[in-house]
């Protein structure tokens, strides 16, 4: 028998071994032990075959099964097969992807239990060779009298470390014996609901069109506003899961939402949850992992990759935030997290929802051929109502600091009224340039097409695309005149503002403020308790936060994403001034929006500000259909980068001419193009773009034109990825 091994390495291919003599079967989905190189790695058996098309004779044997049981179940590891597909990835990188970092080193699959039991010898007559004064001792061998055997922790009073003192002396007396158990397949715990509040009647209609599929597939959107109680929805929908006897899977875009999501969770069910992030030491993910795998976690709660977790009885799917970019995978094997929870939720035959205050374009598009799945909630819950938004014209207005005057004076009346404020920048650090107004030098990475962003407290500058750290300087390096900082980041406006409003309590969460684990749950739960008075953030606060004492948002920039090449750019723009605009108003005190701009008068602005996001989403969509992007084509995009300048664009030009003919009737080749950063960490980078009219045209031509791509001789001067469905074009 020969097996096609997956292996965690950059090869689109799967290595062949042959099958040990005298070996127990193995199974497709089974880790095993195999040699690769002079390295013993672990791999995953996707084939099993009698035939190879290297000569037999030359093939190296498996080492040994790890498990003897297959690590994935067969739907995940189809998932996981068509994702490296799909995405045109090396099969053994994307199921390392999915494997917590103890299993990618041989960690066993089900976590062993060491017991005890009494040998033979020890049974007969241990009692009499223990003198009595040895209490401890011959009350572990009573103890074992009375049982088959038995975990140290279960032995005695005092259990745990008093017991397996004891035990270990007996062992070496010869009395007792160490063995390990064989794996109980865990019971499906028991769950308790608890009551919630009450429904409306738009909440109750998208519970009911939920809960009507359960047990086949269908993808719903749950369309509702900020503060529309979406989360009531899912928690609803997971209480009929949870009665069915299934689990649910419910995933966040990052890492700050999951301990609210978590508390709001315990506080409705009884139940065992899992929860599944990268910031998860490795055995506490494989911990999650297991009572996942086995069913113990009725509820699983996770970023990105959480949408790999297996589930002994999947039930629901639930995607929050399904617009954020952060479900899409930009470094390695870049997936859509959103996307393979559809496919994973199609090819399970279970429901998936999606919810959102500012749906994709994507999501919007799907949700229009089946309109019978859409939920909307276009109220808010209890007596909230939407913000006042209006426009701040930063060509009239003077600024302190980027703070307009009719922010400041706005900010001092909220704050007077007992209310709390949020001003929104996204950009850290003290200032994004640092310029000597004598000569015009700026500080610049040595190693990117980037300016240095001043951090003034550390007093350093960082580059935020490399990470190069030089020294703050004070004098220009080119004629000695005094430096000055340029621009704001959220440093800058928390020092503006502590100057102005001393007597406010200010808290900053950006990934400069909250770097130590814990530090941002505990800065959140402060707001919450009005401790904090004055908020200022990135975009970390924009997502599904709630702080019922906030009545006023100020958005610093909001011009940073009208003009940009991007097309998704104005669509980012949109759901990020709506997003977090709901921050603002959302328990019974009214809420006030300012949002600062030098372009007042540009449409997208002002039809935001006279039709909402459903009427930008429809107009963007009419566009897009027009022009022909996304979600009405297909993209994928070819990057390369290298040390040398002229080597990308050598090896990309070398990739267009190599694309077959007959396919250049449906799909367009665009570039090859430097990168909008062409150098980042001292490498230089471009990009050849892909346009296609669908999935299956896109996907036909990339699998021929990769295999020749492949080959190309310039590719090995040049580290090149494809990027299937990307989410940035640069």
């Amino acid at each position: 028998m020969i097996l096609g091994v997956a292996i965690d390495a950059p090869l689109r291919r799967l290595f062949d071994y042959r099958t040990p003599e005298g070996a127990p079967p193995i199974q497709v989905g089974e880790r095993v032990w195999a040699p690769f190189g002079h390295r013993r790695v672990v791999g995953v058996v996707l084939e099993q075959r009698d035939y190879s098309d290297a000569p037999v004779a030359k093939l190296r044997s498996i080492l040994s099964g790890v498990d003897g049981a297959p690590t994935f179940d067969p739907a995940l590891l189809q998932l996981l097969v068509w994702a490296a597909e799909y995405y045109r990835h090396p099969v053994g990188e994307v199921i390392a992807t999915a494997l917590p970092a103890p299993l990618r080193a041989g960690a066993p699959l089900v976590q062993a239990q060491i017991r005890w039991r009494l040998t033979p010898t020890g049974r007969n007559n241990a009692l009499a060779q223990l003198p009595k004064r040895a209490a401890r001792l011959r009350g572990v061998v009573e103890f074992l009298l009375q049982r088959i055997d038995a975990a140290a922790d279960e032995i005695g009073a005092g259990g745990g470390a008093a017991a397996l003192g004891a035990l270990r002396t007996l062992e070496t007396r010869g009395l007792v014996e160490r063995f390990v158990a064989a794996p109980v397949q865990a019971a499906c715990a028991p769950v308790r609901i608890l009551e919630g509040p009450g429904l409306n009647t738009q909440q109750q209609t998208a519970v009911e069109r939920i809960d009507a599929t359960l047990g086949s597939f269908a993808a719903h959107l749950l369309y509702g506003v900020t503060g529309s109680g979406k989360t009531e929805v899912y928690l609803n929908a997971i209480a009929s899961t949870l009665a069915r006897g299934e689990q649910a899977l419910v995933m966040a875009p990052e890492i700050a939402l999951t301990p609210q999501l978590i508390t709001r969770f315990k506080d409705r069910f009884e139940a065992p949850i899992a929860v599944m992030h990268s910031g998860l030491t490795d055995l506490e993910r494989l911990s999650a992992w297991r009572a996942a795998r086995d069913g113990s976690a009725r509820i699983v709660i996770g970023t990105r990759s959480a949408v790999f977790t297996p589930l002994a009885k999947p039930g629901l799917i639930i995607v929050d935030e399904e617009h954020d970019p952060s479900f899409k995978q930009q470094e390695g094997f870049r997936y859509s997290a959103r996307d393979l929870a559809i496919v994973r939720a199609q090819r399970l035959a279970i429901p998936v929802v999606l919810g959102s205050a500012t749906p994709s374009l994507e999501t919007l598009a799907r949700a229009q051929r089946t309109p019978e799945l859409l939920s909307r909630l276009p109220e808010r819950a209890g007596d909230a109502r939407p913000p006042r938004l209006s426009l701040v014209d930063l060509r009239t207005n003077a600024q302190a600091h980027g703070v307009a005057t009719p922010a400041l004076l706005a900010i001092r009346r909220h704050l007077d009224a007992g209310g709390q404020v949020m001003l929104f920048l996204n950009r850290r650090g003290y200032a994004p340039v640092l310029f000597c107004p004598a000569c015009g030098w700026a500080a610049r990475c040595a190693r990117c097409d980037a300016h240095l962003t001043l951090h003034d407290r550390a007093r350093r500058l960082l580059c935020h695309h490399c990470g190069a750290e030089p020294s703050a300087i004070e004098r220009c390096p080119d004629c000695l005149e005094a430096v000055k900082p340029v621009g704001q980041g959220t440093e800058r406006i928390e020092e503006a503002l502590r100057e102005r409003f001393p007597d406010a309590p200010l808290a900053r969460i950006d990934r400069d403020s909250v770097r130590r684990k814990g530090e941002l749950e505990s800065v959140l739960e402060r707001v919450r308790r009005n401790e904090v008075r004055l908020l200022v953030g990135t975009q970390m606060l924009t997502k599904g936060h709630d702080f019922p004492n906030l009545t006023l948002v100020v958005v610093l920039n909001a011009d940073q994403g009208l003009f940009s090449t991007d097309f998704r750019a104005s669509e980012r723009l949109a759901q990020t001034i709506v997003q977090v605009s709901g921050r603002a108003g959302r328990a019974g005190r009214p809420g006030e929006v300012l949002i600062q701009t030098e372009s007042p008068d540009h449409p997208l602005l002002r039809l935001l500000l006279s039709g909402g996001y459903d009427a930008f989403a429809a107009g963007a969509l009419k566009e897009r259909q027009e022009t022909g992007w996304p979600p009405f084509a297909r993209l994928a995009l070819l990057r390369a980068e290298a040390a040398v300048p002229a080597a990308p664009m050598h090896f990309l030009r070398a990739a267009r001419s190599a694309a077959p003919d007959q396919s250049m009737r449906e799909v367009s080749l665009l570039g090859p193009a430097p990168a909008p950063m062409e150098r980042r960490a001292g490498r230089h980078r471009a990009q050849l773009l892909v346009h296609a009219p669908s999935h299956s045209s896109l996907q036909r031509f990339l699998k021929t034109w990769l295999a020749e791509v492949e080959a190309l001789p310039a590719g090995k001067r040049v580290r090149w990825s494809i990027d299937v469905d990307p989410s940035e074009l640069f």
